[in-house]
């Protein structure tokens, strides 16, 4: 790599680093400074961090990897991941969690189903799956950076690069907690924004469409998923060979996952770290847009390696085989400045929210209770240590990214599935129903890390959602019921839909409003799925755009304006006032 494009990279990590001192002493205030920024920040701020911090370059890798096997078909899989979780945050889940006014995704139990032994051992359990879930992701971050980086610096191997940057990363969320975190991400949000410009503009002037047509099967642009994939058949790729039965787990999957809220990660701190609820569902509506420009990187990473480089033999090499051979000395280190501030903002959400949940749920509970807000700090540099150590030995063990992302994705996603859906919408659902879903499953999930062939996901998740399902039933109707005070006091705070008739029936018979108009459960329905058009227009038009596929771009832009028109009717008038606490 040429001196300014390591000059480049150099003075990056040197900011980052400086910034985590600059704040140290705002984050050591207290718990509440460290882990959500006192709740002061900016919705905008809060919105482009917790957008880049989904802007993974493990990720972007595997979206690559995923355009390069299958074409725009790839697409129907990242309903898996959940990728329209912008439309249902902007709609209502922002606000609901926002009210819920707790600091962790395992506190938020306590508020539910009270302080009692089953608000109590569900907080344990949730508190579990998030620290194995983070832990997991720094896995996968350590594989993919590691595979990245060493595509660039030969010399070391690439568990040494990942170590290398990972500590850097780790030295900054441990000084200045979510302040840093933050910040570095506003940062970061620029200079990836800035990065994924650069490269589509430079595949859009290299790609023509005579060159496209040359390289690409006939159907490579269409969405239109078929119910086989033959070509995939005996080949190392063959569990997306019944594509058909992928898809339609894919979207089940990701319908229920957006239905479930945020999963307790980095996703459910940056709205409990709003300033109100008005503001969680700002940061909603800008998730998604701060994403756009991932999708047209992938795609022109992925058409130039179709078109310009055929000697490609791992798909999950493609992104920095085509970064290093296409970019000019300056832009490369341009661009990869802003893919490592992709990859740190990632991982330095995962690390700083994965500690949360150790002090606030495990160390500050059960050992200290009593401890001041100077040792819970010194705690959670300790914790954040402890995670990321746990999260490399995970990655130190994998093969692969899709290895470890498919495993989160399917198996252990199945786990905590529906746990995560019944909470909010059955008044019935108590702390022993939801720890007894959530252990079952994960439980469950870690069966197919023991099959000598991973099964494809269509055999995965069914069996390990409804055995989840199952025991959330039984554990819920054989214990007691939540008591109707705390029930109510949770009604009245977050108001949820679904079946919370026999609750708001008895607030509503008491002379008090259950739920204004705004609340309504049709409202967000239509607001949810306005956000979906308007999410997948966004998405899909740049990338038909840099293949040339202009007509295309065309409609989705049309499309994706008139949703948003729609939503400047239908969702912005009826935002909670800002005034509401």
């Amino acid at each position: 790599m040429a001196f300014f494009d390591s000059a480049v990279i150099l003075l990056y990590f040197v900011v980052v680093v400086g910034l985590g001192f600059w704040y140290q002493r705002r984050a050591a205030q207290n718990l509440d400074a460290y882990f959500l920024g006192n709740k002061s920040m900016p919705w905008l701020m809060l919105a482009m961090s917790g957008s880049v911090s989904n802007f993974d370059i493990t990720g972007t890798m595997w979206i690559c990897s995923m355009l390069f096997l299958m074409g725009m078909r790839s697409m129907w899989i990242h309903w898996m991941w959940g990728w329209m979780m912008g439309a249902f945050f902007l709609a209502y889940m922002g606000k609901w969690v926002r009210r819920s006014n707790v600091m962790t995704g395992a506190e938020w139990m306590i508020t539910r189903f009270g302080s009692g032994a089953g608000g109590t051992v569900a907080r344990m359990a949730a508190a579990l799956i998030a620290v194995v879930t983070m832990s997991g992701m720094i896995g996968y971050a350590f594989q993919g950076i590691g595979k990245f980086a060493h595509v660039y610096v030969p010399a070391f191997s690439a568990h040494q690069l990942a170590l290398a940057i990972i500590g850097t990363t780790t030295l900054y969320v441990l000084l200045g907690g979510l302040y840093s975190v933050v910040v570095t991400d506003v940062i970061q949000t620029v200079i990836v924004t800035l990065a994924s410009i650069i490269i589509a503009v430079v595949a859009y002037v290299h790609l023509t469409p005579d060159a496209l047509s040359a390289a690409l099967p006939a159907d490579w642009t269409s969405l239109v998923p078929k119910w086989r994939l033959p070509e995939f058949a005996g080949t190392e790729n063959a569990g997306y060979e019944l594509f058909g039965a992928l898809v339609i787990v894919w979207v089940a999957k990701g319908v229920l996952l957006n239905l479930g809220g945020p999963g307790g990660m980095y996703e459910f701190q940056r709205f409990l770290a709003a300033r109100n609820p008005r503001d969680a569902a700002k940061i909603g509506a800008a998730w998604g847009v701060f994403m756009i420009v991932r999708w047209a990187l992938c795609m022109g990473v992925t058409l130039l390696a179709l078109v310009a480089i055929k000697d490609v033999s791992d798909p999950e090499q493609v992104m920095p085989v085509v970064l290093h051979e296409y970019l000019p000395v300056g832009l490369k280190g341009i661009v990869m400045a802003g893919l490592l501030a992709a990859f740190m903002s990632t991982f330095s959400s995962t690390v700083n929210s994965g500690a949360s949940y150790l002090v606030r749920d495990f160390w500050q509970p059960f050992i200290r209770p009593n401890a001041s807000e100077k040792h819970l700090v010194r705690a959670s540099y300790v914790a954040t240590v402890g995670v990321v150590i746990f999260g490399i030995a995970i990655g130190l063990q994998a093969k692969s990214i899709a290895q470890i992302w498919e495993w989160l994705m399917t198996a252990l996603g199945a786990g905590v599935i529906m746990p995560n859906v019944l909470r909010w919408y059955w008044w019935r659902m108590n702390g022993w129903g939801y720890a007894a879903g959530t252990i079952v499953g994960m439980l469950l999930a870690f069966v197919p890390l023991f099959t000598a062939d991973a099964p494809p996901m269509y055999v995965v998740f069914p069996p390990i959602a409804v055995g989840s399902l199952i025991a959330c039933i039984i554990g819920t109707l054989v214990t007691p019921a939540v008591d109707d005070d705390t029930l109510r006091r949770f009604y009245m705070r977050v108001r949820p839909f679904g079946a919370w008739r026999h609750i708001r029936d008895e607030i509503e018979s008491a002379g008090e409003t259950a739920r204004p108009r705004s609340e309504r459960p049709g409202l967000a329905a239509l607001n949810t799925l306005l956000g979906i058009i308007a999410i997948t227009c966004a998405y899909l038009s740049p990338m038909f755009l840099i293949g040339h596929w202009h007509g295309r771009a065309l409609i989705g832009l049309i499309v994706g304006l008139a949703a948003v028109a729609a939503l400047a009717v239908t969702w912005y008038p009826n935002l909670p006032s800002p005034d509401e606490q």
